[in-house]
């Protein structure tokens, strides 16, 4: 459609406003295209006078198709063009668009006849651009959201709205970022529960990005931190095993601990953490002197940035340590030409140098020892004195003192032996006579050795020997005449014979105290034996059971047992006899004395049937009464009975 600029249908146009009102809202709301309904040129004609309204019908059927609005000089566009322009831009329903349909019309006069649609139009724009700024904010997209709402031209009639609506933005959007922001703290401190209580009040949140896509990534988040925790706790407690391979499985486990994790930061202060468990395991195996298993240690871990300086550092250390325990003079000049790669710069560069040092004395003390030994190879009294003497050249300060101590003491040990040794010898020929003279003489010529000499305990044990022998030879006729004695029964005089041998810490104060203890038991069985025989004469129960317990006294390997056991089984059956005598007339006086019969004696289970029966008859027990059968009437079988029975 030509743009509408003829003079004369403008000025007609002008001089009717509800004609063009009418006209002016058609093309509003077709946007493209003129009406071309009869419904519309009836309105037009009602609406219209005379010859104005036929004219306008003449003018409107002369009208070509929709005008070409991005072609269209505006400042020469009429009013009617504008608002069909910028009715076809609001329809796209973008921001530029509709504020490009702002604009075209808002800059009609306010006197404009068709004013009041204008102001309806531009209200309605204005709200559809804030509708899109709140799709902008509900999506998640704050600053764009404002940015869109402060395009809507201040001075219309919406601003107090945009203005209220972006401070209710920013209320919405700050309390979301304050439950995110708690929730997280919570994150940090590991306590899933309240994290995870506080990130559901965004589920009340009047955004759907904070209530849906922010909900969904912090659930998420905590989901993958309590995962992560638990994998941390897990390499926490394998790393505390003191296992080289249960740590290196814990540095892996804190490794894989993703960047966005909120343990990262934990994970990534552990790591460095359980790498020192390594080192101190390989340092208490370099403690041992067990450099190889130290070194292995060290090279197992894993490449860590702040940690690589000091693997570097323990290895190159630990390989001079490995040289310098061989413990020659090459090998401790090789162990300080590698100590002395550490740099200065180095934390361990002390320890480096103060091991340098205690290697360079120790090179020092080895040629002294060296040479001792070599003196002492020689094996007499001199060479063994001078090679002390190499060797105490040797400060008690120096690292191999200990050592040259150790070999100073072994030396020293060989002399006095060498010095001592023929006492020994001299002594052994002398006790080989067996009598209590010679074995003196021996005892005599040992003691000469002194305690704290390399061979004193030596002598000691062999004096112990002899000491033994001569008592033996000493005290053995007295202990085998006291057992003459007791074979003969004569336990008492036997007794007295070796009392004092067997108080004695004499080499047969045992065997005296054994042989006493045996005839002891003896005199006391004979004792008990008399004395139940005694009591047993009496002839009552009470006296018969008190001589059966003393009966049962005497020891089975004693030789008086077997009569013992034969005269126990009589008063045994002596006292039945009793219970029964007494039962006749009395059978609860009866009972009384059966019971009194020890267990183990012959008569013992014939008296606890006796006391059975007996309290069976005392008190007999209700028999139960049978069921008697239904009466009827006798059969031919019962009268042929009864018939045979009379």
């Amino acid at each position: 459609m030509k743009q509408i600029n003829d003079k004369h249908t403008e000025g007609l146009l002008r001089h009717n406003p509800a004609a063009e009102g009418i006209l002016l809202s058609h093309m509003v709301e077709k946007g493209s295209r003129w009406l071309k309904s009869w419904v519309l040129w009836s309105v037009l004609l009602i609406l219209i006078p005379g010859g104005i309204g036929l004219m306008a019908m003449a003018i409107l059927f002369k009208l070509p198709a929709a005008p070409n609005c991005p072609k269209i000089f505006w400042p020469l566009a009429s009013a009617s063009v504008r608002l069909h322009c910028a009715s076809l831009a609001a329809s796209k329903q973008t921001v530029n668009d509709l504020l490009q349909a702002i604009d075209l019309v808002k800059q009609l006069p306010p006197n404009h006849p068709l004013r009041r649609q204008i102001n309806g139009f531009l209200e309605e724009w204005s709200r559809d651009i804030l509708r899109l700024a709140d799709e902008s904010f509900q999506s998640g997209r704050l600053d764009e959201a404002i940015a869109i709402a402060h395009k809507i031209p201040p001075d219309l009639i919406v601003k107090s709205s945009v203005d209220a609506q972006i401070e209710q933005w920013h209320s919405i959007w700050s309390k979301g970022e304050e439950i995110y922001t708690q929730a997280e703290a919570e994150l940090r401190e590991r306590h899933w529960q309240s994290a995870f209580m506080v990130g559901s009040k965004l589920l009340r949140s009047r955004n759907k990005y904070w209530a849906s896509t922010k909900y969904e990534q912090l659930n998420h988040m905590i989901e993958t931190a309590r995962t992560d925790s638990d994998q941390l706790s897990k390499a926490e407690n394998l790393a505390d095993s003191r296992v080289v391979d249960n740590i290196l499985a814990a540095i892996k486990i804190a490794q894989s601990i993703k960047e966005n994790s909120y343990v990262y930061k934990k994970a990534q202060e552990l790591i460095p953490v359980f790498a020192h468990k390594m080192f101190k395991l390989a340092q208490s195996a370099m403690d041992r002197r067990d450099a190889d298993t130290a070194l292995a240690i060290v090279r197992r871990i894993p490449a860590i940035g702040e940690l690589q300086s000091e693997i570097d550092d323990f290895i190159v250390l630990g390989e001079a340590q490995r040289s310098a325990w061989i413990g020659t003079v090459s090998a401790l000049s090789a162990a300080i030409a590698q100590a002395q790669q550490i740099d200065t710069s180095r934390e361990i560069y002390d320890k480096a140098q103060r091991l340098i040092a205690q290697w360079q004395l120790e090179i020092q003390d080895v040629s002294h020892l060296d040479k001792a030994r070599s003196l002492a190879s020689g094996g007499t009294v001199d060479n063994l004195s001078s090679a002390i003497s190499e060797a105490e050249l040797i400060p008690n300060t120096n690292p191999r003192a200990q050592e040259a101590g150790k070999d100073i003491g072994l030396w020293r040990s060989q002399i006095e032996s060498i010095e001592d040794r023929p006492y020994l010898d001299r002594a052994d020929q002398m006790a080989l006579l067996d009598d209590v003279n010679s074995l003196q003489s021996a005892i005599t010529e040992a003691s000469q050795i002194q305690r704290g000499r390399a061979l004193y305990w030596e002598a000691r044990g062999k004096i112990r020997d002899w000491t033994n022998k001569i008592e033996r030879i000493q005290d053995q006729p007295y202990l085998d005449q006291a057992r003459s004695l007791a074979d003969n029964g004569d336990y008492h005089q036997a007794i007295g014979i070796v009392r004092n041998i067997a108080a004695s810490r004499r080499a047969l104060s045992g065997d005296a105290q054994s042989s006493i203890n045996d005839w002891q038991q003896q005199l006391n069985a004979k004792e008990n034996w008399d004395k139940a025989k005694d009591i047993a004469a009496t002839g009552t129960p009470e006296a018969l059971v008190r001589a059966i317990h003393l009966a049962n006294k005497i020891s089975s390997r004693n030789i008086l047992r077997m009569d013992a056991n034969v005269a126990i089984d009589q008063w045994s059956e002596q006292i039945l006899q009793m219970a029964r005598s007494q039962g006749e007339s009395n059978m609860e006086q009866g009972i009384k004395i059966a019971q009194l019969i020890p267990s183990g004696t012959s008569a013992y289970q014939d008296a606890q049937d006796q006391i059975l029966t007996w309290q069976h008859f005392l008190h007999p027990q209700p028999q139960p009464q049978s069921v008697q059968p239904t009466t009827s009437p006798p059969s031919l079988d019962d009268h042929l009975s009864e018939g045979v029975q009379h």
